[in-house]
């Protein structure tokens, strides 16, 4: 099932409008692959100051469900993607009235909602060969009562709005659960299962309107405080096996949505060698910004593409890649309060590393404020040169 949209067709001539629902970094990062190829870029987004917005054509300043502000991005746009799957599914339906929207308004509402993700997961699983950890949805305290034993320890989760580790706790016992649950105010949740992890591992996906597929290497992910710390592809801890049965899924599940633009999705290693998928993005991801600098055609260029009704790009990996992220932390001194410039002119002396900054106006702890891709001839020199940067900037590694 998908919206009703109008054709695609190729956006070939400069003065042509794609848009953008949110003003983040990876809206930013499309904006930049968008002008790259001759396009204009008009992003919706509430905050004036917003990453994406300093480099877009035309930054349009309203709230995401704003009537007038959709109508006027539509009237405006010859396609519409957005950057974040909290952008109210609602909008982009409206949307595809007037303009094609890519991924649409159906594939981003399941992303938005666990317990719809992970019964599509489960739908898919015959064909797909992996299936979601063992969950079970928690909407009331008497869910809690009536969980299976087996679900403990596990992962509560908000249904909704959690991402880089917000709106989950991991609990031990029953006890815990209706703690946790009382803390997240009783929105609805679903407990997952704790499952034996060897590796965390992301598989990007982008596919046309025309039902062309193509598949991004396996990237194996490090996490810090449910905040990506890294990515290295190829992933080091992957089997070939379980590269080719990951990229067969993904593929599986962007079809089986009718999806169009660039899909992200995190799948488990178990210590056992068997896999499980985790979740989807219904965007480009933190996990694919490798792409930039070390394949032919980047996530965010692919995007473009796709929504354009264009071919898609080689996904070819030239070079082995680590991707590290870069903290507001790394602007304090220790713990301290003191500001301080990171020592970019050291990081960027060591071979293959490539600055991204996202043009955020104010440096916090644990936000985002850019990335480092450090490519090399093999995986060993890319590493090395990671480790160098993070002694540089007094990263723990």
């Amino acid at each position: 099932m998908s919206d009703a949209r109008p054709p695609f067709l190729p956006c070939a001539e400069p003065a042509t409008w794609l848009g953008v629902m949110g003003g983040g970094q990876l809206g930013r990062m499309f904006v930049h692959a968008a002008q790259a190829m001759g396009y204009k870029v008009i992003v919706l987004e509430p905050d004036a100051s917003c990453p994406a917005g300093h480099a877009a054509d035309r930054l349009l300043c309203a709230p995401y469900a704003d009537p007038a502000a959709l109508a006027e991005l539509a009237a405006q746009s010859a396609a519409v993607t957005t950057e974040f799957e909290n952008v109210p599914a609602q909008s982009l339906a409206a949307l595809a009235a007037g303009a094609v929207v890519a991924p649409s308004a159906h594939c981003v509402s399941i992303a938005q909602d666990r317990i719809a993700e992970k019964r599509f997961f489960t739908d898919c699983a015959a064909a797909s060969g992996v299936l979601p950890a063992p969950y079970r949805a928690v909407e009331t305290d008497a869910d809690i009562v009536h969980l299976p034993d087996a679900l403990f320890p596990g992962i509560l989760k908000t249904v909704r709005l959690g991402y880089d580790g917000k709106g989950q706790a991991r609990v031990a016992n029953r006890e815990e659960a209706r703690a946790a649950f009382a803390g997240m105010k009783g929105v609805p949740c679903v407990l997952e299962k704790m499952l034996p992890l060897a590796c965390e591992i992301s598989v990007l996906a982008a596919r046309g309107a025309n039902g062309q597929s193509v598949v991004y290497p396996i990237a194996q992910n490090v996490h810090r405080d449910g905040i990506l710390f890294s990515t290295t592809v190829p992933g080091p801890g992957v089997s070939d096996a379980n590269a080719e049965k990951a990229q067969g899924a993904a593929l599986e599940f962007i079809r089986r949505l009718d999806y169009v633009g660039v899909l992200c999705i995190e799948f488990f290693v178990l210590t056992d060698g068997s896999l499980a998928v985790n979740e989807m993005a219904p965007r480009p991801h933190n996990s694919g910004h490798y792409t930039i600098d070390a394949c032919v055609t980047s996530q965010f260029a692919q995007q473009v593409r796709a929504m354009a009704g264009l071919p898609l790009g080689d996904v070819r990996q030239h070079s082995p890649a680590i991707m590290l992220n870069i903290l507001g932390d790394l602007w304090f001194e220790g713990e301290s309060d003191q500001p301080r410039e990171p020592a970019w002119d050291q990081v960027l002396a060591l071979p293959g590393a490539n600055l991204h900054l996202y043009g955020k106006e104010d440096a916090r702890r644990g936000r985002k404020m850019g990335h480092v891709t450090f490519v090399a001839p093999t995986p060993e020199q890319a590493q090395a040169s990671m480790r160098a940067a993070c002694e540089i900037l007094g990263i723990a590694v």
